[in-house]
């Protein structure tokens, strides 16, 4: 950044506005709104983002930033009425950060600058308070020591601690004006000591010193850390303000506060906030002191109080919505400190959304903007309300959000026969696999001790919407004992109530009282959002939700397995189905037996006669998700992962053949079983034979699958109903496995159509999950009706990450590092796996204009990733079903950006 000698560098509060927060920062742009407003803001100026990026890029200040500064200073000094460091009657002046992002406590504020030697006793006498005024000293220099001049600030703590030993006390309040010189004098001796040189006293170099402090902020290490996970622009720098100091601590009749224009927690209009007696800001968050609710201002100070509400009514009334604010009283008069707009939950997030909306202040568009899927998503799963009498055994990672209370269980087979037979479980594991996916559909939740947010168990329980807790790694496992050990000996058996709670990764042992989501409930069918007596907040999400669906342009699909699965994605308001996985159709003892049977037969006969025997259970599968999607499109996943998953474990299998072996009763059925899951082992099976791969070396397979969802959807035609399949042909790479597939399924599906007398047209379409198939888009679209982007395994691909490794490995620290702001896994990677995504679009409907486009990866649910498929112009995208709502709400808010 460089800059003529035109450039402007500095704008009086009363230059600025709102709008300016990439020139003036956050801060800035607010104090400069409600000067303009006419409200009393002490006097004060900016420096702009445009001088700190000149002094970061440059090494310096520009050239005419001093002279600015100058002519700005004396501008405030005459409004002030006070010259900056006067013996007399000393002005003084914060000198804060203010980014246009919001970086909490990332960069650097020092406060009471102005004061010197000379200084102190004019305040001292202007305040009628020599303590006041020390304590205004010692502040100065313990915060310019360490911001400014880079001293370690525990010289300063320690320094004030043995005053305060010396004292007999424990406390700084109760160290008078005599104590406090005292203190400034030893961190005085700490400043010389430390750098050479003397505190300065000339108030302009203070200041100058100051400012430049602030702008090297932007580039401390834990700024830099913050920005990366947050994807902050790192040259977009910070404004610095420089405001006239006013206190609330002379006295009485002085004091600070904050308050709300509604009620950040619940949204209820009212008067919300605290206010602390002579006291300064600092002291209300210290909580060095109690405060008093705002409302008991009114009977301290009648004409501060009513004044502060009208400008509180006025700056809601400006800026539409919630206002978070900070003042000051000093001897009686009100000044503005901040305004912005405030923080609040969830719930007060749709609450004041509809409010504003019936007080005419916004439309039903904005109410859309202003909240967001992350908050919707909090307020769909069930909460502790308490720990109670419970107690804590440890913290793991909070892999899928919600809180379930059950008695702990070791196994899948255990966690559906107490679940049979009324009991709430737990399912306790060292992590899970595909075996134990009917266990975790009869499990309140799924806790494990090893994985990560991207393990298998985090994976399926977000898309079951089951609370889970993964990574539990102080837990002792043992499932064959079946009991687990805590880090404090604690030992869990089997039968024995535990709670976890998914949001915050706790787990405790006994029953914590949970009480249940009413936002589920209303999505369930159970609530009218239309009856007197609704919730409020139940009626906002409907209102809000209602109007998102009339707007967005994607649709919403769910991924979906089960008929069960199905009928609630639908009453949450899914499309349509995605991504129906047709291997967790597989599961359950009597279909792996026929599975086992179909991997190991010898010859065409045996391979068919298993084939035939899986063929009518998968069409009694297909045939009650048509009827719970009827009128919807179901999009079927033909076979996708490796076939020794269906296998046992290869370990497991050798000891069991080994053991037999040594009592002398070999097993010939193990031992043909050993040599199968011997031969197909793979050392990277999920780059291995799995997918399209699997329907060319296995005869008949993806014929059987096909022949199965034709069959059903022409009974489910004949029985007046209106299935719309879809064929899906997963892990494409090359367009001639598509061909070969799609010319087979097509041969398929004609000969069930004239057997069955009746038309059915599934369209026939791939998953674009290979790199390859991305980059060469253009040639496969030639083939197929549809594109369904899985991005679960195009980000792995792309990454060469292993989803089941890498997080549990080394993803925490790429985090703490900032190298990730959230894991690729979680919210699209945009630059790489998204422009992957980009071009599979853009080459996809160049070839085929009526290309079918969509994406059933995790990502579909994300809501920063919704607004990416959105604007890449996708056509739906494809969730869980507990996240179709989250993802119905985004696909609003993307078509309203």
């Amino acid at each position: 950044m460089s800059g003529g000698a035109s450039a402007k560098w500095v704008y009086d509060f009363s230059e600025g506005s709102k709008d300016q927060k990439d020139l003036l920062g956050g801060k800035g742009a607010n104090l400069a709104e409600m000067t303009n407003l006419g409200l009393p803001v002490p006097p004060g100026f900016t420096i702009t983002t445009d001088a700190c990026r000149f002094y970061l890029e440059q090494g310096g200040t520009p050239p005419e930033l001093d002279a600015q500064v100058t002519e700005h200073l004396t501008a405030l000094e005459k409004a002030m009425g006070k010259t900056l460091g006067d013996p007399a009657d000393p002005l003084l002046v914060s000198v804060r950060s203010g980014a246009a992002a919001s970086m909490p406590g990332m960069m650097e504020t020092v406060l009471n600058v102005g004061l010197n030697d000379e200084s102190v006793r004019g305040l001292a006498a202007q305040s009628g308070s020599e303590r006041f005024a020390w304590d205004s000293y010692r502040r100065l220099i313990q915060m310019f020591g360490k911001t400014v001049l880079d001293i370690d600030g525990e010289l300063f703590d320690d320094a004030l601690d043995e005053v305060k030993r010396e004292q007999g006390t424990e406390s700084d309040l109760d160290l008078d004006a005599a104590h406090l010189e005292d203190v400034v004098g030893r961190f005085k001796a700490i400043v010389e000591e430390q750098t050479g040189n003397a505190f300065p006293q000339d108030p302009r170099e203070q200041m100058d010193l100051a400012i430049n402090a602030v702008f090297d902020s932007w580039n401390s290490d834990r700024a830099i850390i913050y920005r990366r996970r947050e994807r902050i622009p790192s040259d977009a720098g910070t404004a610095v303000n420089v405001c006239s100091m006013v206190f609330g601590n002379l006295g009485m009749d002085s004091g600070t506060g904050v308050a709300f224009t509604r009620d950040p927690g619940s949204g209820e209009q009212g008067v919300y906030g605290d206010y602390l007696q002579n006291a300064q800001g600092e002291d209300v968050v210290a909580g060095i002191r109690n405060t008093v609710p705002l409302v008991d201002l009114q009977k301290i100070d009648e004409p501060a109080y009513d004044e502060l509400m009208g400008i509180m009514s006025r700056l809601e009334q400006h800026y539409r919505d919630l206002c978070d604010i900070e003042f000051t009283v000093e001897r009686n008069k009100l000044w503005m400190l901040q305004t912005r707009v405030g923080k609040r939950t969830a719930g007060a997030a749709f609450r004041i959304a509809t409010q504003l909306v019936d007080e005419g202040l916004i439309d039903m568009d904005e109410a859309v903007r202003r909240v967001s899927g992350d908050q919707l998503a909090q307020l769909m799963f069930p909460r502790f309300v308490s720990s109670g009498d419970a107690t804590q055994l440890t913290q793991g990672m909070n892999a899928s959000p919600g809180a379930a209370v059950g008695r702990a269980v070791f196994s899948s087979e255990e966690a559906v026969k107490w679940a049979d037979r009324g009991e709430k479980v737990v399912l306790v594991r060292r992590e899970t696999n595909p075996d134990d996916l009917s266990g975790m559909i009869a499990a309140e939740g799924v806790l494990t001790s090893r994985g990560g947010k991207t393990s298998h168990a985090a994976v399926v329980a977000r898309g079951m919407g089951k609370t889970c807790v993964c990574g539990a790694e102080e837990l002792q496992v043992d499932t064959k004992a079946k009991k687990f050990t805590a880090p404090d000996g604690s030992v869990v058996e089997e039968g024995d109530v535990i709670s976890i709670d998914g949001s915050t990764g706790k787990v405790w042992l006994g029953e914590v009282p949970v009480e249940p989501s009413a936002v589920v409930r209303y999505f369930e069918g159970e609530i009218d959002p239309d009856a007197e007596d609704t919730d409020d907040l139940v009626k906002s999400v409907h209102r809000i939700l209602t109007h998102a669906d009339d707007v967005r342009r994607l649709a919403v699909r769910t991924n979906a397995d089960t008929p069960e699965d199905s009928a609630r994605a639908r009453r949450f308001g899914a499309q349509g189905i995605g991504l129906c996985r047709t291997e967790h159709m597989f599961l359950g003892s009597d279909r792996r037996k026929l599975v086992e049977k179909l991997i190991l037969a010898d010859g065409d006969d045996e391979r068919q006669a298993a084939l035939d025997a899986l063929e009518p259970l998968q069409k009694q599968d297909f045939l009650e998700i048509f009827e719970a999607m009827d009128g919807l499109p179901v999009t079927v996943r033909l076979l996708d992962p490796p076939l020794h998953e269906f296998l046992p474990d290869l370990t497991e299998l050798s000891v069991r053949v080994a053991l037999a072996e040594e009592r002398g009763e070999p097993d010939e059925g193990n031992l043909r079983l050993l040599a199968a899951v011997r031969g197909m082992h793979e050392s990277n099976p999920m780059l291995g034979l799995r997918g399209v791969r699997l329907g060319l070396v296995v005869p008949g397979l993806f014929d059987m699958q096909v022949r199965a969802i034709a069959e059903a959807a022409c009974e489910r035609k004949k029985a007046g109903g209106d299935p719309r399949p879809e064929i899906m042909i997963p892990l494409v790479g090359a367009v001639q496995e598509l061909e070969a597939i799609r010319e087979e399924s097509e041969r398929v599906l004609a000969e069930v159509c004239r057997s069955c007398g009746i038309d059915v047209q599934p369209l026939i379409g791939t998953m674009i999950e290979v790199p390859r198939a991305a980059l060469t888009a253009g040639e496969i679209a030639e083939h197929a009706d549809f594109f369904s982007f899985g991005t679960n395994d195009l980000t792995q691909m792309t990454w060469g990450f292993s989803r089941d490794d890498v997080e549990a490995a080394f993803f925490h620290q790429y985090l703490d590092k900032g190298i990730f702001g959230v894991s690729p896994f979680e919210a699209l990677d945009r630059e790489g796996v998204g422009r992957l995504v980009q071009l599979g679009v853009e080459a996809g409907r160049e070839a085929r204009p009526d290309l079918k486009l969509g994406i059933c990866g995790e990502h579909g649910g994300d809501p920063e990733s919704v607004h990416f498929f959105h604007e890449v112009g996708l056509d739906y995208v494809s969730c869980s079903p507990f996240r179709v709502p989250v993802a119905r709400l985004e696909a609003g808010r993307a078509a309203l950006a």
